[in-house]
């Protein structure tokens, strides 16, 4: 399941917290040999996860970390803003209606359907959240997967070709989109709404403002 987490109450999961950020590391360091640091805990962390950013994690029934990703407002500091806006033309995308949503982890052995619940789980908190589009850098393996998910981003821009490109990409947000990979996936809107309101405590609050 989908576990929506901010950073500074990562901390009260250590298990969660230490296997996310030790397959970030497995993932961008080791396998896809990018220029990240990765710490004496063997952990991937960057600037952005000071920023107390939304982590989207799907957990597996052991308490572990099976695929993540992370989402922040583009009101405030950005990847795409500060590292890769030769991408965009030099254009700075800042908007209270647009998220950049970044590294998008699978943990080694993670069954396909993480990545599905990982999209979904975003769309949701959009949703949620008044929020109408997501933008995010992506390597060149991810476009395979977008389209195996249903949900392919409109391409700003690419800089290099093959294996080594880097895209940055706009995705909308909408239910229909989001019933769309639904059916590809075998999830159900129903499930991913439960995720949203059980990390959220959507019902006590509900309960409270009738009381």
């Amino acid at each position: 399941m989908i576990r929506y987490i901010y950073a500074d109450d990562l901390c009260k999961e250590p298990l969660l917290q230490h296997t996310m950020f030790r397959d970030r590391a497995t993932q961008f360091k080791e396998r896809l040999n990018w220029d990240v640091t990765v710490d004496e805990r063997g952990w991937e962390h960057d600037e952005y996860d000071e920023l107390n950013p939304l982590y989207l994690i799907w957990q597996d029934s052991d308490g572990r970390h099976a695929g993540s990703m992370r989402a922040m407002p583009t009101v405030g500091r950005t990847m795409v803003n500060e590292h890769f806006q030769h991408l965009t033309d030099g254009v700075q995308i800042s908007s209270p209606l647009i998220w950049e949503c970044t590294r998008f982890c699978l943990a080694p052995g993670a069954s396909p359907i993480v990545a599905a619940g990982l999209l979904l789980g975003c769309l949701e908190a959009a949703l949620r959240f008044g929020v109408q589009q997501a933008v995010g850098v992506f390597d060149a393996r991810m476009p395979r997967i977008y389209n195996r998910i249903g949900h392919s981003p409109d391409v700003i821009g690419t800089s290099g070709s093959g294996p080594s490109a880097i895209s940055v990409g706009i995705w909308t947000v909408s239910e229909d989109v989001r019933d769309v990979i639904c059916g590809k996936s075998g999830l159900s809107p129903t499930e991913v709404a439960r995720w949203f309101d059980l990390s959220f405590d959507v019902r006590v609050h509900e309960q409270a403002a009738a009381a």
